[in-house]
């Protein structure tokens, strides 16, 4: 586990790449492409897969910004297309770059830290991030073990897988951590398509009642 958690903590401050700057301008412009709904309680969505239906609940009060952010980002159809670019066996499987490198772009914008409300367990859902403050974006992981070594640093679940988690643990693990994240945020699926064919993907993520 130590070994996993280190090559996380490595790979998240590659992650940067994808949160962007914290730039007033780009962030001026994240919230002007928000939702205008904002989720009052708990909320679902379903991943369709290629491997199968994934249902996410998420619960505001666990971590009320990241609820809310993946709340705008799943009724913008950001994640439609995205790549499971990152899976790692008992540890984490993770996504978050659109499709279109010019979405991951418009979305780059970073928010605020939640506080760690709740255990990064088997099957929750949690926003990936550097270890500088405030700088979760768009990429999330699905714990696929216990990994509450990742709470005291900073790392806030936003809810839990509900349904489909056998899909989940059935998504290709064949690439690994070898994609190539700033060549990800750069070309999109273009990139992923062209040099890792078998990974799975989202068709489309949606809030459902």
């Amino acid at each position: 586990m130590r070994k996993s958690v280190n090559k996380f903590l490595f790979a998240a401050v590659a992650t940067l790449a994808f949160a962007g700057c914290n730039n007033s301008a780009k962030q001026s412009a994240a919230e002007g492409s928000a939702a205008q709904s904002s989720p009052a309680a708990r909320y679902r969505v379903r991943l369709d897969t290629s491997r199968g239906p994934v249902v996410i609940e998420v619960d505001p009060a666990l971590a009320p910004r990241g609820a809310q952010h993946f709340y705008d980002l799943v009724n913008a159809k950001y994640y439609d297309g995205a790549r499971f670019y990152r899976v790692v066996p008992g540890f984490v499987v993770q996504w978050g770059a659109a499709a279109n490198p010019a979405v991951t772009k418009k979305w780059s914008a970073p928010i605020p830290d939640d506080p760690v409300k709740g255990s990064n367990t088997r099957g929750t859902v949690t926003f990936a991030s550097t270890m500088q403050p405030n700088t979760r974006s768009t990429h999330l992981f699905i714990s696929l073990g216990d990994n509450a070594k990742l709470d005291s640093m900073g790392f806030a679940p936003i809810g839990r897988v509900v349904s489909g988690m056998n899909v989940v643990d059935d998504i290709y693990p064949g690439f690994g951590e070898e994609p190539n994240q700033d060549q990800i945020a750069a070309q999109g699926n273009a990139y992923l398509e062209k040099n890792y064919p078998q990974l799975d993907y989202i068709k489309t993520a949606r809030i459902v009642p």
